[in-house]
């Protein structure tokens, strides 16, 4: 809404003056009192006020009284008020028109920019748009510029940017949202069967057709129609498109009954339809009648800052759709924000559903990202146990070994197999626990030339805790070989 302009000035041939000048880009109201003013701010604080001489001398009162009105200046004597963040300009006689405008164009700023308020008042009205980049911001805003028009709308975006999102938004926020929002993949229909699609067939239009159907231009009647994938319209149906768009008309296939098409056409493709036209597989006339009000949807490359956001918002929607939730590290974002992410939203979310499926109820760290999303060189967390717990796992593994599967230990030596039964004079369970380990690492050892990356390997045990093992039993040899 284009805000109020008001002139107070009681220097009645200025204010004459200028309410001339301004009536060639605005409607002004000339006011004679201090009292007028404030019965118009009183009703819309939101407004532009001209301000010039007053006999009350109460210019600075009236500035700090309606913050949210932008104030310009009128005469050089009232420069010193220039301080308050509400004076937008000073306008010296002569005018000229061009300052005029100019300085009608800051006052429209300082009311579309107002702390908080269009913050709100716009996301509180978008569906399924998550971010706050610059570039998102940009995006709604144009939504909202563009939604309450007729006007044709092109959105062009790498795939799975969120182009049908952003498609939604514009009829949700527009006159039609009453109406039906009624999208079609232009790719996805074969060129013969594309025609019936869009603008319906009568009865016998061609074989197969047994009954009259509707098109998809009748569905959206009073709404809005998607194109999505416009680039991969065949050029023949290109022709009729650009008919029904001029002529706002259209028949059904087979018939000859004229319909009007009210509906709001919002076209949108990933393709360069530029390049397309110059290899000639585009006509450049219906680009430009598509092109109207081009909407750019950003790469997620280009706003990795709405990563977070955009993972809460994912995870969120798997859980009301009864999947299992999961959080991520710190490191995990970090991580994820420096993939340059192909597929955009459209694979985050896979991504996202993925990992819920693999760690259910769990915390990401850059481990579980699969290994295309790793991106930084981080020490992932291994576990140390009490040599007691790792005793008791060797205990609970040493009594569980089938006979029939103990040929592997068998070649270590019958000392070091399990027994089949405790001898009656009982035996020091501690002392052959270590013997038996003495025995294996020194086996292991001796067969790989006492490297103890390879030993290690063949025991299923760190580098480090073998190293320890060994000085704990003092099985190191003079020049012992640890190389990898």
């Amino acid at each position: 809404m284009t805000p109020k302009l008001y002139i107070l000035d009681q220097q009645e041939q200025r204010a004459q003056r200028l309410s001339i000048i301004l009536t060639f880009v605005a409607e002004p109201h000339q006011l004679v009192s201090e009292t007028e003013l404030q019965q118009a701010l009183a009703t819309d604080a939101k407004a532009v006020v001209l301000l010039g001489a007053l006999t009350s001398q109460r210019h600075e009162q009236l500035i700090e009284q309606y913050p949210q009105a932008a104030f310009l200046l009128l005469g050089e004597t009232l420069k010193s008020l220039l301080k308050h963040a509400n004076v937008v300009g000073l306008l010296t006689e002569p005018f000229a028109y061009a300052s005029l405008t100019q300085h009608l164009r800051d006052c429209q700023e300082y009311h579309r920019l107002l702390p908080g308020q269009r913050q709100h008042e716009v996301q509180a009205r978008f569906v399924g748009m998550v971010g706050l980049s610059p570039q998102m911001q940009q995006v709604r805003f144009l939504i909202q510029q563009v939604a309450r028009t007729d006007a044709n709308v092109l959105i062009l975006g790498e795939s799975g940017t969120g182009k049908e999102v952003v498609a939604r938004n514009i009829h949700v926020l527009s006159h039609r949202s009453e109406g039906p929002f009624v999208p079609i993949n232009c790719g996805a229909i074969p060129a013969e069967l594309l025609e019936s699609e869009l603008f319906g067939h009568e009865k016998g239009a061609f074989t197969g057709a047994i009954s009259t159907r509707k098109g998809r231009f009748e569905l959206a009647q009073g709404g809005t129609l998607f194109l999505d994938e416009i680039g991969d319209m065949p050029l023949p149906m290109q022709v009729k498109l650009l008919r029904v768009l001029q002529e706002r008309t259209y028949e059904r296939v087979g018939g000859s009954q004229p319909i009007k098409a009210d509906v709001r056409i919002i076209a949108a493709t990933h393709r360069q339809l530029e390049d397309m036209i110059s290899d000639g597989r585009f006509r450049e006339d219906l680009f430009y009648r598509l092109n109207v009000f081009p909407i750019e949807t950003p790469a997620l490359k280009e706003r990795a800052e709405d990563l977070p956001l955009l993972l809460q918002e994912l995870q969120h929607r798997l859980e009301q759709q009864g999947q299992a939730a999961i959080k991520f590290t710190e490191r995990a974002i970090a991580s994820l924000k420096l993939h340059p992410w192909p597929g955009n939203v459209r694979e985050l979310a896979n991504l996202v559903e993925r990992l819920s499926i693999m760690y259910p109820q769990q915390v990401i760290d850059v481990a579980e990202l699969p290994q295309k999303y790793r991106h930084l060189d981080v020490e992932t967390y291994v576990p140390h146990y009490p040599e007691a717990l790792q005793e008791r796992d060797a205990i609970n593994e040493l009594f569980q070994f089938d006979q029939d599967e103990d040929d592997s230990a068998a070649e270590f030596g019958p000392a070091q197999s399990s027994i089949e039964q405790l001898p009656d004079e009982g035996l020091d369970l501690k002392q052959f626990l270590a013997d038996l380990e003495i025995s294996l690492i020194s086996q292991a050892l001796e067969r790989h030339d006492y490297v103890v990356a390879r030993a290690a390997d063949i025991l299923c045990l760190r580098r480090t805790t073998l190293v320890e093992k060994m000085r704990k039993y003092n099985l190191v040899r003079d020049e012992l070989n640890t190389e990898e």
